[in-house]
């Protein structure tokens, strides 16, 4: 049974810095890729970020990149999501997702296995 718990998120002024972690369990990831996806009230889920475990390739949305970096940690089966210079449009559910080898990271429908998500709320 793969399990993906997120935790970090919470409510932060505009300009603040936030780190979501992603705990993953019940297979082994290292051929995985892993990717963070928001969903803003109203709005459809938008990929944030990706890596892949193996390579440590990264591949960012063009809103965020600059301002977040994600990173695994191979001992930890652990993927985070290091968060800066927040603003309110970052405001959203952020999603940890697992998808297969072949996954185009960007496209949601790629991923497989979803975690709960957790709040990110930016005040201006």
């Amino acid at each position: 049974q793969v399990q993906l718990v997120e935790s970090g998120g919470g409510l932060v002024q505009a300009g603040d810095s936030l780190r979501l972690s992603c705990v993953a369990s019940g297979r082994t990831f290292s051929n995985y890729a892993m990717g963070w996806f928001r969903q803003a009230p109203g709005k459809e889920r938008e990929f944030v970020a990706a890596i892949r475990w193996i390579t440590g390739n990264t591949w960012y949305s063009d809103s965020v990149k600059g301002r977040f970096t994600i990173s695994r940690d191979n001992a930890k089966n652990t993927v985070s999501l290091q968060m800066s210079n927040l603003s309110p449009d970052d405001t959203g559910i952020y999603y940890c997702a697992s998808g297969s080898p072949r996954a185009r990271v960007t496209y949601s429908n790629d991923y497989d296995y979803w975690g709960q998500g957790t709040q990110v709320t930016v005040s201006s």
